[in-house]
């Protein structure tokens, strides 16, 4: 490791507010990715006659268990619960609902309250809220990372282009980024939406038309700043080609300024997620989500805990992220100094 990279990392870890963050933030991350085996209302691992099955990761009919009918297997199903047990066993897991399934056996109208079987209570269609958080959690942080990346990848390019050739590549590259920031992105997405049925990739797609233009000014200042160097002039003196300049030379150093400003990219991409699907622009219609839940405490004021988890969980979430994005933030000033 370099001596800057030690810096970085000690002033990152200095900042404990964001060190601690990032560890809470990557633990939730980390657990979330294997929701099918925390929430599920199939069994992880099962035994009938004498045979093992895996309810989680393979599809079986419910002939294979004594059943009727060439369907999927409803292993809550009582009449299958009792033939199974007679023959075997099943380990669940903690949570025995997924986020699309529904409580029939609630004792008051759904919503309901949270209950030692459901713990933060059900949606007004008898579904879990608590599983529901952990598969919409993991899609709010994959669909962020996977838009901050690409939408970075664009506006560095974008940005270095512009600043390190200037001129009218510069200007004509500002004139389009000034008419293309000025389009009505919600309008865009609405008539859209009433055009092709929106999902995970489409809506990837649209934001990514616009957000790429968050850094591109940061980068562009910078390559402005350095092609005029001494260093650049005398590797341009030597015959050194003009994309080795820009990607061995000058981007290395823009890149230290962009990445304090990336975290703050995927703290907007999670909101813009949870603003469509609030609005009913966002994923499908039964996909988990933070948005939903929290249109649901709005359409629900009767049932206090539907809105207050869902504030709670997805400010508690944006303030971590905030957080890491400030300990980044002073890990790259070169400004900061550690304290002894």
């Amino acid at each position: 490791m370099t001596p800057l990279a030690r810096r970085r990392l000690q002033l990152f870890r200095a900042n404990r507010r964001g060190y601690v963050s990032l560890w809470i933030f990557l633990a939730l991350f980390f657990i979330s990715l294997f929701a099918e085996v925390i929430a599920n209302d199939k069994p992880i691992i099962m035994k009938y006659n004498d045979h093992y099955y895996f309810p989680v990761f393979t599809t079986y009919s419910e002939k294979t268990f004594g059943g009727d009918f060439d369907t999927e297997a409803a292993y809550r199903d009582p009449f299958l619960k009792e033939r199974i047990s007679k023959n075997g066993w099943m380990l669940w897991p903690l949570i025995h609902y997924s986020y699309s399934t529904i409580n029939y056996d609630l004792n008051v109208p759904a919503p309901s309250p949270p209950t030692s079987e459901n713990w933060l209570g059900t949606d007004d269609q008898g579904r879990d809220v608590l599983a529901r958080l952990i598969y919409g959690f993991r899609i709010s942080v994959l669909f962020g990372l996977m838009l901050t990346v690409f939408s970075s990848i664009i506006g560095v390019l974008a940005g270095a282009v512009q600043g390190y050739f200037g001129g009218w590549t510069d200007l004509l590259f500002q004139r389009f980024i000034e008419i293309w920031s000025g389009l009505p992105e919600l309008f865009l997405l609405i008539i859209l939406a009433s055009i092709v049925t929106p999902n995970f990739w489409w809506l990837l797609g649209i934001l990514l038309l616009f957000s790429w233009m968050n850094l591109t000014s940061v980068v562009r200042a910078e390559f402005l700043r350095a092609r005029n160097f001494d260093y650049v002039k005398a590797a341009r003196a030597l015959g050194v080609s003009e994309r080795r300049i820009m990607v061995r030379h000058v981007l290395p150093n823009a890149l230290v300024a962009a990445m304090t400003y990336i975290p703050f990219v995927m703290s907007g991409a999670v909101t813009a997620l949870t603003t469509l699907d609030f609005l009913g622009f966002g994923l499908p219609p039964g996909s988990p989500s933070l948005g939903e839940l929290l249109l649901q405490g709005k359409g629900n004021p009767q049932a206090a805990w539907l809105g207050f988890t869902g504030f709670i969980f997805i400010a508690g979430m944006l303030v971590l992220i905030i957080f890491i994005s400030e300990a980044f933030r002073d890990a790259f000033d070169p400004r900061k100094a550690l304290k002894a």
